[in-house]
């Protein structure tokens, strides 16, 4: 009996397949490893995502490829179910076995990766619970495809689509999760707006640094800091379009006020409010930070004459 020969289809639907399973696959666990980093969050991190740009890429991913995967093993199957000779395409086995190596490679490396860091002293939980991720989901794959080359699942399709429903469950549930991480789309456009408030207005506050600098008073107001030769437009609040607040309190003192949607550290690449030494005499207080809550919010700042003294006294 000759061996059934590989169409350009056949080809083409085994590649793609295994293409969208091997970024399904990928995408999962980094989506699982983004998961572990946010429940036990590193202590030694002060900087992270502001916008958990990992999780979204990993749920975009899965929320692409794995439909895709799906519909390209639900066609190949049913090519199957149809003429059976087409278990014997050299291509099929070849995913199969390549698939069975690929994560076989996985589950060792993940074992040996445990093993050492055991050995030296530095396991956390957040590295256990990694190890275990890779291990379940490379292990899931690794037996899956083995009973797939070995004909478990063509003789039990009942198994074979319950093992698909259950997959499809899991794949699903790792995606909605992300949503109560990084709420809705729309939640994640006003954090934006908050974060570019923030900006605007440490832009604004090293303008009226530096206008004191020159002149050895502050603005009496925005239109003092206008400056056609260099340029500079003060910047406005990106959503509402109206002006920032500002109002002298006093001979050195100020503060500028915006309206947030959200609380915030401030600094969005920050885990938690750090104080910075913008300015003042009295150190570094929590009121020198840009951390905000809800609504409308005025920082209060005071220039320290010996930290930002007058250009005159320069030369």
């Amino acid at each position: 009996m000759d061996k059934p020969k590989v169409t350009p289809k056949d080809f083409f639907l085994w590649a793609g397949a295994m293409v969208a399973l091997y970024g399904s696959v990928i995408a999962l666990i980094g989506l699982l490893f983004e998961y572990a980093d946010h429940i036990f969050p590193d202590a030694l991190d002060y900087y992270v995502d502001p916008y958990s740009g990992g999780i979204r890429f990993a749920m975009a991913t899965l929320i692409v490829l794995a439909p895709v995967a799906i519909v390209l093993m639900r066609i190949i199957r049913s090519g199957i179910a149809r003429e059976p000779a087409k278990n014997d395409l050299w291509v099929r086995r070849w995913a199969l076995v390549l698939t069975v190596f690929v994560a076989g490679a996985a589950v060792v490396g993940d074992l040996i990766t445990l093993v050492n860091y055991f050995l030296g002293g530095e396991l956390t939980t957040r590295f256990i619970l990694k190890v275990v991720i890779l291990l379940v989901v490379a292990g899931a794959v690794f037996l899956h495809f083995l009973f797939d080359l070995r004909g478990y699942w063509s003789a039990n399709p009942a198994r074979a689509k319950a093992a698909g429903i259950l997959a499809g469950v899991l794949v699903l549930a790792s995606i909605v999760s992300g949503f109560f991480i990084l709420g809705s789309p729309s939640e994640v456009r006003l954090s934006r707006f908050d974060d570019q408030k923030v900006s605007d207005l440490q832009n604004i506050q090293w303008q009226i640094v530096s206008y004191w600098q020159q002149k050895e008073k502050l603005p009496a107001s925005f239109e003092e800091l206008k400056d056609p030769l260099s340029g500079y437009v003060l910047p406005v609040d990106p959503q509402s379009g109206e002006a920032y607040t500002y109002e002298v309190t006093g001979n050195l003192a100020f503060k500028l006020c915006a309206t947030f949607n959200k609380a915030g550290v401030g600094d969005p690449y920050m885990t938690r409010a750090v104080p910075v030494p913008v300015m003042g005499g009295k150190g570094l207080e929590a009121g020198d930070t840009w951390q905000h809550e809800a609504g409308d919010v005025c920082f209060d700042r005071t220039i320290d004459p010996e930290r930002y003294p007058p250009f005159s006294k320069n030369r």
